[in-house]
């Protein structure tokens, strides 16, 4: 844990600042009973480019719908590209985000609070090619309150689950990964929230993280195991994981990942964030789930699948981002759990 972040976006360029300086937050949406529908969405800005772009990725029970946005950065109030508009209302504490009528037919106006203390750690990373990858990097578990507009029905998403990841610096990830999770279960009383990367051989490049309890606690994570089942198209199935706490804990945590979607292709993560596209770029896809669409399929293996997690017979819900190298060097390969 570091110290307070700045929550704000820093929307203006230095003559210090790298080229590939970016700024990014990002939010998932889903209900505290259930998988569906599950909304991802996030902006990110990229002052020495003069550029700011957006996605949403909303995931129904038989479809994925996506969108896409750029401008110039000089172009907006610094708050907003496309439909999407945001506001930190309080540093660390309380966001507003709107999301106006869009060709998604999902449109939002939402409150969201923290629950627990955030974690923050910082990633850097060697790469293989040399390049260094160095960038602050915080989420957070939360609740809404608010409205969800979907195809003209209106919801009342007051209590849903919804975490939210912040990063800052230069990101250069190229080559060497195999195994990539970003874990985020949240139950009545606590998150269990991590970061781990592993090389092509299943050695550990990364971990970071904490149990983020509600009551203010953050046990620091300092283990994790993990037995995961794939589909032959790198699809999660279910499995498994066990965190071990600074404090001494273990928690073993299964996960249920079969109502699918969540592929973040859809966003623009296959490298396409942070191009310059000009004013008021958008794009707009469906993804059907059935199958034709999936990790091995799209121009990025990342996925943010909404699943149920069971752990200590209570259910929580919540999101279980991975990607594994479609490198022919790799396999996935459990560690005992």
């Amino acid at each position: 844990m570091t110290d307070r972040f700045h929550d704000a976006l820093i929307t203006q360029a230095t003559s210090e600042m790298p080229e590939k300086f970016f700024d990014r937050f990002m939010f998932n949406l889903h209900p505290d009973d259930g998988t569906a529908p599950s909304v991802i969405l996030g902006a990110g800005v990229y002052p020495p480019r003069n550029v700011v772009d957006g996605f949403v990725v909303l995931t129904t029970a038989t479809e994925q719908r996506n969108l896409r946005v750029s401008t110039e950065h000089d172009a907006t109030d610094k708050a907003s590209v496309g439909p999407l508009r945001w506001e930190t209302v309080e540093d660390n504490t309380t966001w507003r985000i709107r999301l106006d009528e869009n060709k998604t037919g999902l449109e939002l106006d939402l409150l969201w609070h923290a629950r627990a203390p955030y974690w923050l750690g910082s990633v850097d990373v060697t790469n293989t090619d040399g390049n260094l990858t160095s960038f602050d990097h915080l989420f957070q578990p939360g609740r809404y309150q608010g409205t969800l507009t979907l195809d003209g029905t209106t919801t009342d998403v007051t209590g849903w689950y919804g975490l939210r990841d912040r990063s800052r610096g230069v990101r250069t990830m190229s080559g060497g990964q195999g195994l990539h999770i970003w874990y985020q279960a949240q139950f009545p009383d606590r998150t269990f929230g991590f970061l781990l990367v592993e090389d092509r051989h299943g050695g550990r490049i990364l971990l970071e993280g904490a149990v983020m309890h509600d009551d203010g606690r953050l046990d620091d994570i300092t283990d994790v195991r993990h037995s995961l089942a794939f589909t032959t198209g790198n699809d999660l199935l279910h499995g498994t994981v066990e965190i071990v706490t600074a404090t001494g804990a273990t928690y073993r945590v299964d996960a249920d990942a079969s109502a699918g979607g969540g592929y973040m292709a859809g966003g623009g993560y296959g490298g396409h964030h942070g191009q310059v596209r000009g004013r008021d770029f958008e794009e707009f896809d469906v993804y059907p789930l059935d199958g034709t669409a999936g990790p091995t399929t799209l121009d990025s293996a990342l996925t943010d699948r909404c699943c149920t997690f069971e752990w200590n017979g209570q259910t929580g819900y919540g999101i279980f981002e991975f990607a594994l190298s479609r490198s022919t060097s790799y396999a996935y390969r459990p560690s005992s759990v």
